[in-house]
């Protein structure tokens, strides 16, 4: 098989129905305590019922979902403590890595400027889920440039959750979006004048807000 042959070969039912479901709960399409019904998942991708339990099963021992047998799969709400261990385990990590990565490299503070373009764009089109993951991207940029994988890999395996809290949050909070982009902005500039300690103050106070979330509307 050649490698165009590959390029173009569609994804295995499964899959569709994975991606499409996984991607409807991030950016809230699918709300926590939706009940989805197999027949209308398999109707929705174009799919038969298997590859939709199959895919179903997946996404539940992801923990987006819980099964329930003859009934469907109920979309999981994102809970108080959910958002409370992210935002510890963020901390954790992005405090961590943006002062390791004092004096910030061209190549970093470039990368932080193109995301935060994409962020003004994505804010004046409303595009909230496109808005969320850039604002990840913003963060997930300084962590690997900390230049520690493991706790890159780490970072990474919050990504889901992140995008789904995010989106939630520019919901529940609108005027959020241009304050997201006012603090990575301050982010970005302490990190171009070289001033460590002011950089980690400012990620410690952007992202502890969100537990706002979690003592009030957690969706």
């Amino acid at each position: 098989m050649s490698p165009a042959d590959t390029a173009t070969k569609p994804r295995p039912a499964a899959e569709r129905v994975y991606h499409h479901v996984k991607q409807a709960v991030l950016d809230r399409r699918y709300e926590g305590g939706t009940l989805l019904s197999e027949g209308e998942l398999a109707d929705a991708v174009g799919v038969s019922r298997t590859p939709v339990r199959e895919a179903l099963l997946r996404l539940e021992a992801e923990g987006l979902l819980k099964l329930y047998p003859k009934k469907g799969a109920l979309v999981l709400p994102v809970s108080s403590q959910e958002i409370a261990d992210v935002v510890e385990t963020r901390l954790l990590v992005e405090q961590h890595a943006v002062a390791k990565v004092v004096p910030a490299g061209g190549r970093l503070l470039a990368r932080l400027e193109e995301v935060l373009e994409e962020q003004r764009v994505h804010a004046a089109a409303g595009d909230l889920a496109a808005f969320a993951a850039a604002d990840r991207c913003f963060h997930a940029a300084i962590v690997r440039a900390a230049g520690n994988a493991i706790l890159a890999q780490l970072y990474d395996q919050l990504r889901d959750r992140q995008l789904r809290m995010g989106v939630a949050t520019m919901h529940a909070e609108p005027d959020r979006i241009a304050k997201n982009i006012t603090e990575h902005t301050e982010i970005l500039q302490a990190l171009r004048t070289g001033d460590a300690g002011f950089a980690s103050g400012l990620v410690q106070r952007h992202i502890s807000w969100v537990n706002n979330l979690a003592r009030g509307e957690a969706r």
